[in-house]
């Protein structure tokens, strides 16, 4: 009867167990999920202010060495809205471009309206897209599926929110310290790997942004082809909602 009565006692103590053992498993999991969309939003503050301006230079170089390079004026304004405006070379001048959410429209002068222009296109050539140019915060596209610690690094493991977007996955590595990327592998939906970005010297941008200065790329799909985006300035700037609309696309150097 005494061995009967501690079974059922040892029964209790593993049952109330098991119980804690699932509070805590079910405690935690929400959590994760949590810190790995607040990290992201971290991330996307780090690289640039909600609202801004920025100055930067793209340059494609080929196989042979060969160069050609643009210099870009861009405004960004919340989550959805960015326009980018070339300054040179003097080919290029004066074209615009614009992104609301998915949608993308390429302004040339004196070539009558905007042309609408997708995702995966890119109006400079090389490895860089139109999504890459006209970059929104990562959180506005894409969910984080997973995210592991690796010594001084996060990993985060990124879902497009849509099949619209440019990339349907992210591997994200992050410096955790600085809490900004380092490598990003962009896949396709089918697996295959499009492009590496690599986010490289950190500078102070001022008002407490220090971010990586450069941005370079390259991709299996053009061999030998590089792609690098360098950093000039970027800064708060306070922009209304016209400046990002169609017909507002020949005046953005008047926000200069």
């Amino acid at each position: 009867m005494l061995w009967f009565r501690q079974c059922i006692k040892n029964s209790k103590i593993f049952a109330a167990l098991l119980v804690q053992a699932a509070i805590f498993m079910f405690s935690v999991i929400p959590a994760t999920a949590v810190d790995g969309e607040a990290i992201l939003q971290q991330i996307d503050r780090n690289l640039q202010p909600e609202t801004y301006e920025m100055y930067r230079k793209l340059i494609n170089i080929e196989p042979d060495g060969t160069k050609k390079e643009f210099v870009l004026y861009s405004v960004k304004k919340g989550q959805e809205k960015m326009v980018a405006l070339f300054l040179s070379p003097a080919s290029e001048k004066g074209r615009s471009t614009l992104r609301l959410g998915d949608n993308m429209w390429l302004y040339i002068p004196n070539v009558g309206k905007p042309i609408r222009i997708t995702s995966l296109q890119s109006v400079v050539g090389g490895v860089f897209n139109n999504s890459d140019i006209l970059r929104l915060d990562y959180g506005a596209e894409y969910s984080v599926a997973g995210i592991e610690e690796q010594g001084e690094g996060y990993v985060l493991d990124l879902k497009a929110k849509t099949n619209s977007v440019a990339y349907d996955r992210l591997i994200m590595q992050v410096d955790k310290k600085a809490l900004v990327p380092t490598t990003i592998k962009c896949f396709a939906a089918s697996g295959m790997l499009i492009k590496t970005l690599y986010y490289k010297d950190i500078k102070d941008f001022g008002d407490g942004m220090m971010r990586p200065s450069v941005l370079e790329t390259d991709s299996p799909l053009y061999k030998g082809y590089k792609s690098v985006m360098v950093y000039a300035k970027i800064q708060k700037k306070e922009l209304a909602d016209e400046v990002f609309t169609l017909n507002y696309l020949p005046r953005v150097d008047e926000l200069r």
